[in-house]
């Protein structure tokens, strides 16, 4: 690449919570430093050593040292992380698509680590675990007080090992036990079907090192099964991000060859650059070139196929940038609902070699020069996920929901919680409201239906934002959400 940001590696699916992030890698950090601030120094060197020397018994000072580390790191945003030996071995494990768990996506709710949705065909899948399963213990360690990662850490393991977990189903009120014997998970992040003749479904649910190869291959083969598609939905709901290369690359496959895609912009100089539909900004060094590949072999058809783009609430980071791409370029209708919001970039800095730092370092941009941190994409077309309404989509996290998020302002500085208005206060409570709500409806609908899916698996035929996308690409009628408006920018009050 022509700049010093070495795109490299994105954390494991069930790392943290829907990984929610777009990674960069720098190998060297900056060349020089602001004058630090002894006095503050000084006091932390003091705190160091009454702990070490007063505490009730002795501690273990390069534990000490790096939980003040994470500490202060974690102070920042809810991206930013330090890692520690353990960690960075599984992050960059995690560049491939591959870990050894038990195949979950997780976050947290009220101190406990929460089953967002177990991977397809894991042991956690086998062992019947499900989407709003909150884990209270891990083998003995109870999990009220962990922190994300120290769950995650209980949870990895090595082949074959087995790991037990105590599992509290809320909908039917009760605790249980899961043994699960640990394996590594290959996770699939490129689905695809033909819909019905002409018209394709692509499904890509992450952006990893595979991502953009398995795409082109997959790709071709729906043209080699039918060369005349008409008409294709690319479906990125749920797709919680990953790689920006990978990002660049999916959006280089329907777009001109150097219109821009995504630009950059932060404090360091190497953060400020615009990334365009050229390969020379998503191929890594001696690479071969999967987009070029794909784009011979059908001829050029995925530059002007009719395009449908699917997101949702889910739709977070590297799948936020390719929708920003294909929306502000007008190459396709984006179709769905509004957005995660997660507009910043995360840069890996490696501590040694042992250690790293997960830091924000900048915002990004769609090509018309949007920031959607915090306030996400809106849809050209707002589609609710089933007949019935957008169910449960009020229980989804968000950008705005998670503390000391970036707000959307360029001036706003890291970790500031940004001040509320009266109007904004109101529509908290009104969106409080609707998640109590959706909580009471998912408690009675489990109940009516124990063990079913509550939500069409995405690309079924019963998938009724997919059918929608295919009407639109027919010119049939949309059935358009009529309780679906855009949530307010978020404003700091001066």
């Amino acid at each position: 690449m022509g700049h010093k940001l070495k795109i490299a590696g994105w954390i494991a699916v069930g790392a943290v919570a829907g990984a929610l992030t777009t990674v960069q890698m720098q190998a060297v950090a900056r060349g020089s430093l602001a004058p630090l601030p002894l006095e503050e120094l000084q006091q932390l060197a003091a705190v160091f050593g009454m702990v070490k020397s007063d505490y009730v018994e002795a501690v273990d000072e390069k534990k000490l040292i790096s939980e003040a580390i994470s500490g202060m790191v974690a102070s920042l945003d809810p991206h930013s992380q330090y890692f520690d030996k353990k960690s960075f071995k599984e992050f960059r494990e995690g560049t491939s698509g591959r870990f050894v768990g038990v195949g979950i996506e997780i976050t947290m709710e009220d101190g406990l680590v929460k089953v967002v949705s177990p991977i397809e065909d894991s042991p956690a899948f086998r062992a019947g675990l499900k989407s709003g399963d909150l884990i209270t213990k891990i083998d003995d360690t109870a999990v009220k007080g962990l922190s994300i990662n120290d769950a995650v850490k209980l949870m990895r393991g090595e082949p074959r090992t087995k790991v037990l977990l105590s599992i509290f189903r809320k909908d039917e009120n009760r605790t249980f036990p899961v043994t699960i014997t640990r394996e590594e998970i290959k996770t699939q992040s490129v689905k695809t079907k033909l819909v019905e003749p002409g018209y394709a479904w692509v499904r890509v649910s992450q952006f990893q090192d595979r991502t953009i190869e398995d795409f082109a291959k997959k790709v071709e083969d729906l043209y080699k099964a039918d060369p005349k598609i008409k008409g294709l939905v690319l479906d990125l709901r749920n797709d919680p991000g990953g790689l920006l290369d990978a990002a660049v690359a999916l959006s280089a496959a329907f777009l001109p060859e150097n219109v821009t895609v995504v630009s950059t912009n932060g404090q360091l100089a190497d953060s400020k650059f615009v990334y365009t539909a050229a390969p020379q900004h998503y191929l890594r060094r001696g690479g071969s070139d999967p987009i070029k590949r794909l784009t011979e072999a059908t001829k050029g058809a995925l530059k002007n196929v009719p395009l449908v783009v699917l997101v949702n609430e889910g739709s977070a980071s590297a799948s936020e940038i390719v929708a920003g791409a294909l929306q502000d370029h007008k190459r396709g209708t984006i179709l769905g609902s509004q957005t995660f919001g997660k507009g910043s970039v995360q840069t890996v800095r490696p501590l040694g070699p042992d250690t790293g730092l997960k830091l924000t370092t900048a915002r990004y941009y769609t090509p018309g020069g949007k920031s959607i941190q915090a306030k996400g994409i809106v849809p050209d077309v707002m589609v609710d996920e089933t007949l019935e309404g957008n169910v449960f989509a009020a229980l989804r996290t968000r950008e705005a929901d998670l503390t000391k998020h970036l707000t959307n302002g360029k001036d706003a500085k890291p970790g500031d919680p940004p001040p509320m208005t009266d109007a904004q206060r109101a529509a908290e409570q009104v969106r409080e409201q609707d998640r109590e709500t959706a909580r009471k409806r998912l408690e009675d609908e489990a109940k009516k239906n124990p063990g079913q899916r509550l939500i069409p698996e995405f690309g079924s035929e019963k998938d009724f934002q997919l059918q929608q996308a295919l009407n639109k690409l027919k010119g049939q009628p949309v059935l358009v959400s009529k309780t679906q408006t855009e949530r307010e920018e978020e404003k700091k009050e001066n």
